[in-house]
Order: structure tokens, then sequence, then C-alpha cells
């Protein structure tokens, strides 16, 4: 055996396919479903919701549009095709004959390290003679409130799989799993309340991007409280620490997530098994023969990084060189209405380490074209500036298609594309992203 993967998400499903198709003799090991949680629970079934939320919600706008509508939403045909376009009913044979179609031998069961480049999985051990690339994710984390843990609370999990909704809905946290699901959920008809610990929602966000997201979400008959922390669950029943009581149906814990390394035998290459991630060097270097792609590595849970990941250790292990990490412009998107796409670095980032900052900003419903759009255009673009280069180190882009608009920030914070060229540019009118030269403009 030359490669031994270890955990088939998105990265780990990535890494061994490729090497497998370029003639490696690859052992993939996964004890869940290959191809993670991005195809299963994550990226793609909530986005599956989200669409369908999107067109209730636009359909609600004809009336001030063009005339009358009657929607009568129903959840059954989004479920439908979740379980049978996305998931295979949560089957995942198809991804399992695709790494095998490659060439690689899988197994299923939990693997742990026994020395260097050495894997057990049940009773039988296996030798890598390359090497070892871990890819085993992050697990949901579930806060320690007193008589949570007896509760029948949801996760993302169970939220995806429910053919049928209830009719209340608490969610605990206010970060982007949190706040997608919420929308999605209220605009079926659910009475959904988030309650966030923090003093606003997206708290790694900017905060106009809190403001953007804590008003769409009223907007649909979300309850929002902030700066409130539950400090009891009964049953369904979530006492918050300023007494106030939420009775619902059921309880969404969206409170993120964590790496767990225990068990895997870290301590058998050198590595401490407590920490919270496995520090990797720009070519994904865990230590000798070891390699660590995604979620496991400490820098976002985001499907695209851990295909990102995937590709320099792939490159690494091949000898192919090529250009080593690079984490100046990590994009992320909050898939709401509106979208909020962001990439680099947010303002109070960037004052933090020490960078001289200028800002610009704009709202989108300035804009020519959110005025055209009309009900809905809420949105904004911020723009991060280090004034002493000339370049962009971070952007907002909030709205209607706001992570598609990202796209052209996010290449000008990654080639640090200057401000004075950003200015010269010629921008296709009438464009939400149009609204990045009114940005530009009002960079002070």
């Amino acid at each position: 055996m030359d490669i031994i993967v270890i955990g088939l998400g998105v990265g780990g499903e990535e890494v061994a396919g490729r090497l497998a198709e370029a003639g490696l003799d690859v052992l993939g090991v996964e004890g869940r479903l290959v191809g993670g949680e991005c195809p299963y629970y994550g990226c793609i079934p909530s986005k599956m919701m989200i669409r369908a939320g999107n067109a209730v919600a636009e359909a609600r706008k004809v009336p001030q549009y063009a005339g009358e509508a009657t929607v009568r939403p129903d959840w059954g045909p989004v479920h439908a095709r979740i379980r049978d376009e996305a998931t295979d009913d949560w089957n995942d044979q198809v991804a399992v004959d695709r790494f095998t179609g490659k060439g690689g031998t899988f197994l299923r069961g939990h693997a742990r390290l026994t020395g260097p480049g050495r894997v057990q999985v049940g009773s039988e051990t296996y030798e890598a003679t390359r090497g070892v690339v871990i890819a085993t994710g992050t697990t949901p984390v579930i806060p320690p409130i007193p008589g949570l843990a007896d509760s029948p609370y949801w996760t993302n999990r169970d939220a995806i799989e429910a053919p049928e909704l209830p009719g209340r809905l608490t969610v605990l946290g206010g970060g982007a799993i949190g706040l997608e699901l919420a929308q999605v959920f209220a605009r079926f008809g659910v009475a959904v309340t988030v309650v966030e610990a923090g003093d606003r929602l997206l708290a790694l966000e900017e905060p106009e991007s809190s403001t953007v997201a804590h008003a769409a979400l009223t907007g649909d008959g979300v309850t929002v409280h902030v700066g409130s922390r539950a400090v009891k669950v009964d049953g369904t029943t979530v006492f918050l620490d300023d007494g106030t009581e939420i009775t619902g149906d059921r309880v969404l814990v969206a409170t993120g997530r964590r790496v767990d390394l225990a068990g895997l035998g870290l301590d058998t290459v050198g590595l401490d098994p407590a920490v919270r991630s496995l520090e990797v060097d720009e070519w994904m270097r865990a230590g000798e023969g070891l390699w660590a792609v995604g979620d496991v590595t400490g820098r976002g849970a985001f499907t695209h990084m851990a295909m990102y990941q995937a590709d320099i250790a792939v490159r690494d292990i091949l000898g192919q060189g090529g250009p080593a990490a690079d984490y100046r412009a990590v994009p992320r998107v909050t898939f709401t209405d509106p979208e909020i796409g962001a990439v680099g670095l947010t303002e109070n980032q960037a004052r933090e380490r020490g960078l001289s900052v200028g800002t610009g900003y704009t709202p989108l419903g300035s804009s020519t074209r959110g005025w055209i759009h009309g009900v809905g255009d809420a949105g904004f673009i911020k723009l991060v500036v280090d004034t002493d280069r000339g370049v962009l180190v971070g952007a907002t882009s909030a709205g209607p298609a706001g992570g598609e608009v990202l796209a052209g920030l996010a290449v000008a914070v990654h080639a640090e594309v200057p401000v004075d060229t950003l200015r010269s540019m010629i921008y296709a009118y009438p464009t939400f992203h149009r609204a990045i030269s009114e940005a530009v403009r009002a960079i002070h």
C-alpha cells in the first residue's frame, strides 16, 4: 500500500481518488458516508432547501410587481428532491464506486494510527510506504447546557433529513448554518426563534453583515434573541439567562463544529491527541509521511478549503510542486437571502493585525440595479484596504447575488490588485457588481 487516507469526506475523497488515478496503491477508510458532510447534510441539500425557500419568497413578491399570486408552500417536494436527487436516500454507493473505479481500495470502518505509516481498521493493520493522509472532518458542537443532552434536539443532519417540518423551531446559534436553516423553515411556515449568545448574528463577519442578516430574518417572521444565553433545556423548552422561556416542537443546535481527534492514535506518531486541530505546513504536512486536509487543519469548515488543501497535498505527495497554501483570500458565503459573501480580512481583523486601514462602503440599494430590483435589494459592498500598499485585504458583498459578486472581489484580494486599477476599470451597467466601483470611490 502506498497511501492510506483516513476519512473520505470532500478533501479525503479528492486526495484518495486523484492519487489512485495517478497509479498509486491507495486505501481509503471511511466509517460514515463517502463524500462527507457536504453532499449529504451540508452544502448540497441545504442549498436545495434554500432554492425552494427563495422561490416561495419570490412568488410572494408578485403582487408588488406583476399582478396576483397564491403561494401554498409544501415541504414534500423539497424533501423528495433531497432524498432522491442529492443523497440517494443517504446511500453512498455511487461515491464508493467512483473511488474504487479509479483504482482505490475502500474499507468501511474506524481507522486509527498505530505508528508511522501504520493504520489499524478493525482487527487488521495496514502499512503505507509513502504515508498517511488524515481528513476526518468535524462534528457538531453540543454545548453543555443543562438538560440539552437529554432532550430530543436536532443537529443539521436531522434538519436536512426531516420529511416533515415542526410547527415551532428554536435554533441555538446565530452563525451561517443556523441562519440559513432558520430562514428556509420560516418561509415554509415554521415559527422560528433564533438564540445567539453573542451581541450580534454572524459574529465573525462585518457588523454591517450582521445588520443585514438580522433584518432579513425578522422580515421573514423569525424571532431573534441576541446577547441571550440558553441556561437550561427541558424537553423542547429553552430557558434563557434573561428569564425568557421559549417553547417549541424542536430545538436545532447550530452552535458550531469541532475537530474530534480522540481515538485517531496521534500519540503513536508523536502528536498530541488533545490539540484542537492538526497543525500543518504550507504543503499540508503534519509530520514525516503524514498529511492532513480539510476541517481537521483548523482553517475553516468549508468544502472549498478542503478541495484547495487536497490539491496541495496531492501535488506534494506526487512531487509535482506548484504553489503552496496561501490563505490571504479565503472566501465564504452565508446563503441567506440576501446572500452575504466575504473574502479575506474584516475591518476589525485588519486593524488587529496593525494594518493601516481604509474602508469603502456603498449600499446596494443606491445602485441602479438595486433600484431596479426593488423589494429584496438589501445589501452592500464593503472594501477593506491596506492603505500603505494600496490593495484590498478584505471585502464583503451582500445582496441578491452576493456570493456571485464576491468572485471579482476575491480575485482582487488574492492577486493584490492595486486600488488604482480597480478605480480605473470598466464595470458593466446595470449590474449588481457595478456597486464595487462606488465602494472604491468611497474609500477613505
